[in-house]
């Protein structure tokens, strides 16, 4: 099988969507850990997996976006990284066989480098080392560091990836409309300066995800595109902007919504499609049957 980030530079490619709110209608409690349904609870994240892959998607996402020690900390689970990520790689290469790709999801810490907070550059190099050693030895073949804010725990984690595994490495930022009518993440970042910044970190796909609905997505691409000509592109983002109904979050754009744009993410530059929070399998197979034509 070719590697990821070759083909994506031939292919359109989907990917899965979101994770936790398929994972909560299984049955996982609030503020339980998701990463440790790897370990205790394998079926059904290896049915959340399923779910994709049978709607579409060419490439599994897998259960480990929370799998960082400083994540995993919160629950009493710090010594717990390599094992809970060694089963979410091997749950997703299961499903994907020898035929599509495994993705392995690589979050944030929550924690602040300095000279913002007081963690250094080499605690977050080997956290995000850690994990990646372990996804790859589960038998992921990609990984991507996606949900990122700040650009230097962006860089820091690629740089972990490259030089630590032998993994394709996708870089994710989450951007947010500005008053000026462009986007930049919560720490100030805009997509150009992402761009920039993750390439020379040594990235090989970069994208966005999560923060907003499609619509905002497509100039993002476009935004991304035109910094990074050659550089294929990820695009996943959320069921729309998400509202309160009757005290519970919704996401508010259907499968067929969602995949009536998936044609104008293409065009402005996106060669993997997929989805982030509120999206579900019947939109990735919504999106599935809308790139047939697209191909």
């Amino acid at each position: 099988m070719r590697r990821l980030e070759e083909r994506a530079k031939q292919e359109l490619l989907i990917c899965d969507g979101g994770m936790g709110t398929q994972l909560h209608a299984l049955g996982l409690r609030p503020g339980e850990c998701p990463e440790e349904w790897c370990l205790d609870k394998p079926e059904q994240v290896r049915s959340v997996y399923q779910a994709y892959r049978d709607a579409g998607s060419s490439i599994v996402e897998t259960n480990t976006f929370g799998g960082n020690r400083y994540k995993l900390a919160h629950y009493g689970l710090a010594g717990s990284v390599t094992d809970i990520n060694r089963a979410g790689a091997a749950l997703g290469r299961q499903v994907a066989g020898d035929t599509q790709h495994v993705m392995a999801s690589m979050g944030p810490t929550g924690a602040f480098m300095e000279p913002y907070g007081d963690e250094t550059e080499e605690a977050f190099f080997e956290a995000f080392a850690e994990q990646a050693r372990a996804l790859e030895a589960g038998g992921a073949d990609a990984v991507i560091v996606e949900t990122m804010m700040a650009i230097e725990e962006c860089c820091v984690a690629v740089r972990a990836v490259r030089e630590c595994s032998g993994l394709t490495c996708l870089a994710s930022f989450t951007f947010d409309p500005q008053p000026d009518g462009g986007y930049a993440s919560m720490m100030g970042v805009t997509p150009e300066q992402f761009a920039r910044q993750a390439l020379a970190a040594g990235a090989q796909i970069i994208g966005a995800n999560c923060g907003t609905g499609a619509d905002h997505m497509i100039e993002i691409v476009a935004r991304l595109r035109a910094a990074a000509p050659d550089v294929p592109i990820i695009a996943m983002p959320n069921a729309g902007i998400p509202e309160l109904r009757n005290g519970e979050t919704v996401f508010p754009e259907s499968p067929d919504v969602m995949a009536g744009k998936v044609g104008r993410l293409v065009t402005a530059g996106a060669s993997i499609v997929g989805g982030c929070c509120g999206t579900t399998p019947a939109h990735i197979a919504a999106f599935a049957r809308q790139l047939k034509q697209l191909r």
